[in-house]
């Protein structure tokens, strides 16, 4: 095909200009998706189109990317405003908030429900509820009958729990959203004296027979049946009872049962709510729905059966799980146990899969949305619950328990992995900008980069201090004096995002998740199920727990990876496959291992090969002979493994590729100052760097394939190898003299007004000091919160800390010089004084306000600062000047 010479040359600059931009040393561009997100809680749904559009357009101008919008329980005294979810009235606000999200800019999620976990609402009667299964067993000579009077029958132990006002079950109807005045109830698990339906009855002989009774049962309980002579019979009565889990948190119109997550027609009598509300309405600019994480079993008893679990077990591990059941309850021979039990939980595991996630899954896509999906907590191999979904997200506080989500998203090739973050943070009130910085920088280093605070509570404009708040302990609103100050993190957020958000994962090594060897042990008090959320409890003091802390502390780049996984085609940048002493393995995946290593991925086995196959239902043929490297010292089974050697010096990193070359982020752990040549395990002709927190960047100044680098702790900074050598080198400074005090005449030290929830700006002048300095350090000294720094009328940057120092171009400072430092606190000291004078503030249905620590209670159980001495806020300094020189790297 001939072009004409103009588009020739267009489609010339076309192809070059990606090339062009990195040969400028350019950040990637900050987009919606790249800025952080918040959850965004509509207490009691009581919102409207003034506040709505006010509340938006502070959160854009804050640097807000998008927000998750869930609906939450009420505020006291605007009951009048509650809205249904759900109703005309809401999908109408709703509609409007999608439009006015989207002219600000803002994109958006919302929760595919109201609190968690999934259900409520009219629909979820006890046909969809969760189940509980319940067994009773009986023991019968040969040749006797079971008396009428002993009938085979369960009754459910009544028990209400409850986050709101004292209830008992008589107190209840049934079904429940038949009740009034839900929301000051908070219920949070409900069990009503009913009688549990018989599934199945099963009688065991002493001589090895087994039989099905189940017919024998008449509708009054009564067995007709007569045992065989010769045995002792043991019968076991499988009751499907009801767990009771209510959603937590609920709004209005929406409180109610949580559904079974073994259904899928539990699953879709709950989506056809929303079929029916969105009818009519345009959700184009809806980007995805949401799931918090599993949280069904974190009360009495557990959700562990679903009305055809037999059926699907039958399906999925080939036999009658019917007769097993002195197996699958701990009272046939150990080895009988450990294998009926892992195919149980491995069926449960399935279910979730393919009755929840995946059908799920597909709703949303109909619907042209994503889903974004908390797994963790689940009774399930949650990196198989991960792979399936769009954007799996985490959260918590260990780099380790983030990798279940963000290895997911790395192996099956998903852009972006999610984190809830800072959700306790610390008590209430007193976490700083600062603190977040560095916990976010921890969901950075697992893999994170798609960060969600959590979280912002819609507030009307009209609220007095300190407005609507969610019970959790970092609260980001507009009514915190530190909000205008919001911006500075939120922009070094998005810097961050802008490079993790790009290329591919660059984790070279997979570790094997042994899933099975945890399935086959007991659960604590012998319970069915067993959770999947981090590394402790089930992993303490195993090969896995262990093979993770040596990986993740020397330098190695490395991912989670299931059985399914290993099924499919692995990305190419994985090169080594590491077994951590498992005992049992899919024969499959062993398999699976050989072929992968005959097309040159290292398999590396620590302490022992797998033994056998796990459960019952597969057959138990000898694993074939391999070669694979065995070792019981990590040192020596990695020593031919690459790492990067910068963690030997306190830092910290992720790795991406990108371009033409590879992306670190690295985070300086230490409290000492890094400074020096860092090595990089690639090849690479030039190298940029680049400042997440002031925007600067430059060339490195570069040995070989090491870059110098300057630290201060806490520090951080994105490397990016194989960029264009043109430009000017980083900037780094050398102190070339003393520093210099200035600002003598500021008032340093905590504010006097101990009660003060704002603003302070102090002002001074100062002359240039003598001497030829390329550059100046100005150095806050100690900062409570943040400080703005202006000089000379023009703002120079917002500083969040930890360290409130910041490099001044030497022709900023003029011979003369009007320094003016914005230093703003926070909401504590004035919370502090509310509670002393009983200003009511905690005035939230459900769960009223908790504290974080047990030591800050109230005598009404709610968090109270009343007796907390109020902190320092303000500017303590000492505010100096330092000279500065280029540094000799």
């Amino acid at each position: 095909m001939r072009y004409p010479a103009g588009r020739l040359f267009r489609l010339f600059i076309l192809l070059i200009l990606p090339f062009t931009l990195r040969a400028q040393l350019q950040w990637p561009a900050v987009t919606a998706q790249t800025k952080p997100w918040t959850r965004w809680w509509w207490m009691g749904s009581a919102v409207n189109r003034q506040d709505l559009t006010a509340n938006l357009t502070k959160y854009q101008q804050a640097g807000l990317g998008g927000l998750e919008l869930t609906p939450i329980y009420g505020v006291k005294g605007t009951e009048s405003q509650f809205v249904d979810y759900l109703s005309p009235k809401w999908m109408d606000l709703f509609s409007y908030t999608l439009k006015e999200a989207k002219r600000l800019g803002l994109a958006l999620d919302m929760s595919t429900g109201t609190g968690w976990p999934f259900g409520g609402g009219p629909l979820i009667d006890s046909t969809y509820a969760c189940r509980e299964l319940f067994v009773k067993t009986w023991t019968l000579p040969g040749g006797s009958t079971l008396p009428d009077t002993m009938a085979i029958g369960f009754r459910q132990e009544p028990y209400v729990h409850t986050d709101g006002r004292p209830t008992t079950i008589d107190q209840l109807k049934e079904p429940l959203f038949a009740n009034k005045d839900l929301q000051a109830l908070a219920l949070f698990q409900v069990r009503f004296p009913d009688p549990a339906p018989l599934q199945t009855l099963m009688a065991y002989s002493s001589g090895g027979a087994i039989l099905d009774l189940t017919d024998r049962v008449d509708a009054a309980g009564h067995l007709r049946w007569t045992a065989p002579g010769g045995s002792n019979w043991t019968l076991y009565g499988l009751f499907l009872g009801w767990h009771g889990k209510m959603v937590e948190r609920a709004a209005p119109g929406a409180e109610g049962n949580v559904i079974d997550h073994f259904s899928a027609t539990a699953l879709h009598k709950y989506l056809s709510r929303f079929d029916t509300a969105f009818a009519g309405h345009d959700l184009a600019p809806l980007r995805c729905f949401f799931n918090d994480s599993y949280e069904v079993d974190d009360s009495r008893g557990q959700s562990n059966w679903t009305a055809n679990f037999f059926a699907a077990f039958q399906q999925h591990r080939g036999y009658d799980l019917r007769q097993h059941l002195p197996a699958l309850f701990g009272r046939d021979t150990k080895e009988n146990n450990s294998r009926v039990l892992c195919d149980y939980r491995e069926t449960v595991s399935d279910l979730l899969l393919e009755q929840f996630t995946q059908p799920w899954h597909d709703w949303a896509h109909a619907k042209g949305a994503l889903i974004r999906n908390q797994a963790h907590g689940a009774p399930a191999n949650i990196l198989d619950l991960y792979a399936a979904s769009d954007i799996p997200e985490t959260e918590g506080q260990e780099i380790l328990r983030y990798k279940f989500a963000t290895s997911a998203a790395h192996v099956t090739g998903k852009k972006l992995a999610s984190a809830e973050t800072v959700t306790w943070l610390n008590e209430h009130f007193l976490s700083t900008y600062s603190d977040v910085k560095t916990a976010i920088d921890g969901f950075f280093l697992g893999g994170v980069n798609h960060v969600f605070y959590h979280g912002t509570a819609y507030t009307p404009l009209n609220d007095p201090f300190p407005g609507w708040l969610f019970y959790a302990s970092v609260h980001f609103t507009p009514m915190d004096p530190s909000w205008p100050d919001f911006s500075a993190l939120n922009q070094y957020v998005a810097r961050c995002q802008s490079f993790l958000q790009q290329g591919t994962p660059d984790n070279d090594i997979l570790l094997y998740f042994p899933i099975y060897d945890s399935w086959s042990e007991p659960g604590p008090g012998n319970a069915l199920l067993k959770h999947y959320d981090r590394m402790d409890p089930d992993f303490r003091n195993t090969g896995f727990r262990e093979c993770a802390d040596y990986l993740q502390s020397h330098g190695y780049a490395f991912d989670y990876v299931s059985d399914k996984q290993l099924q499919q085609p692995l990305p190419s940048q994985y090169k080594t496959i590491l077994l951590p002493a498992c005992t049992y393995m899919p024969a499959a995946t062993f398999q699976r291992l050989i072929t992968l290593a005959k097309q040159g991925i290292t398999i590396l086995v620590y302490k022992n090969l797998p033994s056998s196959v796990p459960g019952l239902g597969r057959p138990s043929t000898p694993f074939p002979q391999t070669s694979f490297p065995v070792e019981a010292d990590l040192g020596a089974l990695l020593k031919n493994t690459p790492r990067e050697t910068l963690v030997d010096d306190s830092l910290a990193f992720i790795r991406r590729n990108y371009g033409n070359g590879k992306v670190y982020f690295i985070v300086n752990k230490s409290t000492k100052p890094f400074t020096g040549y860092l090595r990089l395990n690639t090849s690479f002709t030039a190298a940029g760097i680049f400042d997440p927190m002031t925007g600067e960047k430059g060339l490195a100044h570069q040995k070989g394939n090491t870059v110098y680098l300057q630290l201060r702790p806490g520090g951080t900074c994105l490397v990016e190898t194989n960029v264009a050598p043109r430009g000017p080198l980083f900037a780094y400074y050398t102190p070339s003299d003393a520093p210099i005090p200035i600002g003598t005449d500021l008032h340093l030290g905590p504010w006097a007004d101990k009660t003060f929830a704002g603003a302070v700006k102090y002002t001074t002048t100062f002359a240039r000091p003598g001497g030829n300095a390329a550059a100046w350090l100005l150095d806050l000294g100690k900062v409570v919160r943040n400080a703005e720094v202006t000089l000379n009328g023009q703002k120079l940057t917002t500083l969040i800390g930890p360290e409130f120092r910041l490099t001044i171009p030497a022709s900023a400072v003029q011979p003369h010089n009007t320094l003016q430092i914005t230093v703003t606190g926070g909401m504590v000291n004035k919370i502090i004084d509310m509670d002393r004078k009983h200003i009511p503030w905690k005035k939230f249905y459900n769960t009223n306000f908790p504290a974080h620590d047990r030591a800050n209670r109230g005598p009404d159980g709610l968090f109270d600062a009343s007796k907390w001495t109020p902190v320092d806020e303000g500017l303590m300094g000492p505010v100096t000047l330092t000279p500065l020189i280029p540094a000799r790297s």
